[in-house]
């Protein structure tokens, strides 16, 4: 097994760490390198993993290091590394905006950088993670990668980094859009006539019970959707609804917006 230490033991580290351990990583073969002691304590206690607070150190054995740390300290958390990564382990770099050429100035041009994008619902094993390679990795690295995001999840590698934004625009920012949905559905409920707690038991339900249905359906959302649409029915009379107000639209609008302020935010950390 690969020696994967983890800069940053935040609530995403932490998340992927458990699912590591649940699918057959060592507990000897992960380490966190923390700044907090509480912090350290609290990953030692629940994950009965070693912990650091010495990062130069840390990563200077580590095959695979993960970048855990929010983007508006990455340089200052990345740049006294360089000198511990000659050995050139593979840097996995799990922050949002941030471009390879950035990590790459702050920590070494010979470095083999991966760029991640999980989402939040990997906190519950139910994640989505686009993932971009610099370089090309052998087969024993990339299952390794594959294998911490598929531990809390699904996980796929995209072709170029660009890529890593539209990653970003569908499934990183994506479970706020399903939110706001759900926040819609459950107030319009009660509007309707439910209880509070009726309402948002439907409505999460049935949102959990379509997304295992497209999943273990070899048919596409489209088919799904006229399945369950009876002509003249209830379902009809809604989605006629939806389309008179161009819903698709709506959506290529919001996500472009997000694609937009993810490229945006990719520059600012070229400049």
């Amino acid at each position: 097994m690969s020696k994967v230490v983890f800069i940053g033991g935040g609530n995403m580290a932490s998340c992927l760490i458990g699912g590591m351990l649940a699918n057959g990583f060592s507990s000897e073969d992960i380490l966190v390198s923390e700044p907090n002691a509480d912090s350290r304590q609290r990953i030692e206690a629940t994950h009965g993993i070693s912990t650091t607070g010495d990062n130069g150190a840390a990563v200077s054995t580590a095959d695979i290091v993960v970048l855990a740390v929010k983007p508006q300290v990455m340089g200052v958390v990345t740049a006294p590394l360089a000198d511990s990564l000659t050995h050139n382990p593979i840097v996995v770099s799990i922050a949002a905006g941030i471009p390879v050429s950035a990590l790459a100035n702050w920590m070494g041009s010979n470095l083999t950088i991966v760029r991640a994008m999980p989402n939040t619902p990997a906190m519950v094993q139910a994640g989505a993670t686009g993932l971009f390679a610099s370089k090309a990795l052998n087969v024993n690295q990339k299952s390794t990668i594959e294998g911490i995001f598929n531990a809390v999840g699904y996980a796929c590698w995209v072709n170029k980094e660009g890529d890593i934004d539209a990653v970003t625009a569908v499934s990183g920012s994506g479970p706020a859009y399903f939110f706001l949905i759900y926040e819609a559905m459950q107030k319009v409920g009660e509007e309707l006539g439910l209880d509070a707690e009726t309402s948002a038991q439907l409505t999460l339900n049935t949102a959990l019970g379509a997304a295992k249905l497209a999943l273990h359906s070899d048919q596409k959302p489209e088919v799904l959707r006229k399945q369950v649409t009876s002509p003249g029915g209830t379902t009809q009379a809604a989605i006629k609804s939806f389309q008179a107000q161009d819903i698709e639209n709506v959506f290529r609008t919001a996500m472009s917006s997000a694609l937009n302020r993810a490229q945006e935010m990719s520059d600012d950390f070229s400049k």
